[in-house]
């Protein structure tokens, strides 16, 4: 990878660093947050909700617009979008004028995972793209363990003031942002063929992504794999702190440590894919990371090192099965429809999470005189239940995406 390409690769996970933060630091303020505003987990819920739902139908009129703009100006102007809606999270004093927030970054939020997915495809080919795949979604894994662990020590230390965890992000997005304008390539090979495509065009091309058995099925894989893997994630530091007794200073570490295992797995599963096979990685870390689901749902009284390697490991499989299925799903369009793919690819996937943080909520409820959580293993199962169906769909839609073949037939569209 040349010098180019690496300082490109970081400010792509830079940005993805700051948006997937903004997302994450939500669910373990859920300790904060409901206890603040008086709020039910349902109604957390719907706040976690939220953000993934107003992505998604941002991601939806994305798929209409997008291939009509050149990539880093559309990426750039969400990203401004996003440090002003993050920055109104930061200042919102009650729980509807953060719920007002979270719909405003999460509409520019979504935009912009969408439009760095398609910035991947434009300048790496299939054969490069696991390893640069996994570099930009280290992002995760530095977000899950340096950002939140950083965020939530920074909540200890003004005085559990949940609103700095906003307000450091959107400084944060600020300083990345000239230099993302300096550096960032100018993509516009996908225009020349769109300059005289209508409205009309688009709403028959979204038809066709839909009616294609291959990008349908895609969609509906990356939706199912979203849907499965956040099941768990809302109530994670609310089940541990009221259901296992650890006290909120021990959750940080859990993230940190998390977050270690995803950046290392990031890194060399998505390396490992170029190499042995991107379904054969998929293959398997998605069976393996269910007894682990079970586990962190079901958690019998153990001593606090085995909890976290047991998080070490779902963490780095969770990694391992988003590098790899996301890689597959690029490969199945070409370049100059892949903007607006994947911005549609984005949308479904935040629907997929929105949907799981609301039957999260639906499923899980408290005991008003212990303050556990009750139902917790029920969503462990259900979350089992949708990777296995994700799993079966991945194996079928892409048995031949690492085939010479199939990648011929996709260069030539």
């Amino acid at each position: 990878m040349s010098k180019k390409e690496r300082i490109i690769i970081i400010l792509l996970a830079s940005i993805n660093f700051t948006h997937i933060l903004d997302f994450m630091i939500m669910m373990p303020l859920g300790n904060y947050l409901m206890p603040s505003f008086d709020i039910s987990p349902r109604q957390f819920s719907i706040l976690l909700a939220s953000y993934p739902i107003s992505s998604f139908v941002a991601g939806i009129v994305m798929f209409f617009l997008a291939d009509g703009f050149e990539r880093k100006k559309l990426l750039l102007t969400t990203y401004v979008g996003f440090v002003i809606g993050t920055a109104a999270c930061g200042l919102a004093q009650s729980y509807e004028l953060l719920l007002v927030a979270r719909i405003v970054a999460g509409t520019f939020g979504g935009i912009i995972g969408g439009q760095i997915l398609a910035i991947i495809g434009d300048l790496f080919v299939y054969e490069r793209r696991g390893t640069a795949m996994g570099a930009v979604m280290s992002a995760f894994a530095i977000a899950s363990s340096v950002g939140v662990t950083f965020s939530l020590y920074l909540v200890d230390i003004f005085k559990d003031n949940w609103h700095m965890p906003f307000l450091f992000v959107a400084l944060l997005a600020a300083v990345i942002f000239p230099l993302c304008w300096i550096h960032l390539p100018v993509l516009n090979k996908h225009l020349d063929r769109k300059a005289e495509a209508g409205q009309r065009n688009r709403f028959k091309e979204f038809y066709k992504v839909y009616a294609d058995k291959r990008t349908g099925l895609a969609l509906l894989f990356s939706g199912i794999m979203m849907m499965g893997h956040f099941l768990i994630i809302p109530f994670i530091t609310s089940y541990m702190e009221f259901n296992m007794g650890y006290p909120k200073s021990v959750i940080p570490i859990v993230y940190m440590v998390g977050g270690v295992a995803s950046l290392i797995a990031a890194i060399y599963l998505g390396k490992l894919s170029d190499k042995v096979g991107k379904l054969t990685v998929f293959s398997f870390c998605v069976p393996l990371s269910f007894a682990f689901v079970i586990l962190l749902t079901n958690l019998p009284p153990l001593p606090f090192s085995i909890v976290l390697l047991f998080f070490a490991i779902w963490f780095a499989l969770a990694t391992g099965r988003a590098v790899s299925s996301q890689t597959m799903v690029t490969g199945v369009t070409d370049e100059k429809s892949r903007g607006s793919f994947m911005s549609l690819n984005s949308s479904i996937q935040h629907l997929g999470t929105g949907a799981a943080a609301l039957i999260a909520g639906l499923i899980v409820s408290e005991d008003k005189t212990t303050g556990k959580l009750l139902h917790y293993q029920w969503v462990g199962y259900l979350s089992v239940a949708v990777l296995l169906i994700a799993f079966f769909l991945g194996r079928f839609l892409f048995k031949h995406s690492d085939g010479r073949q199939s990648q011929r037939t996709l260069k030539t569209g």
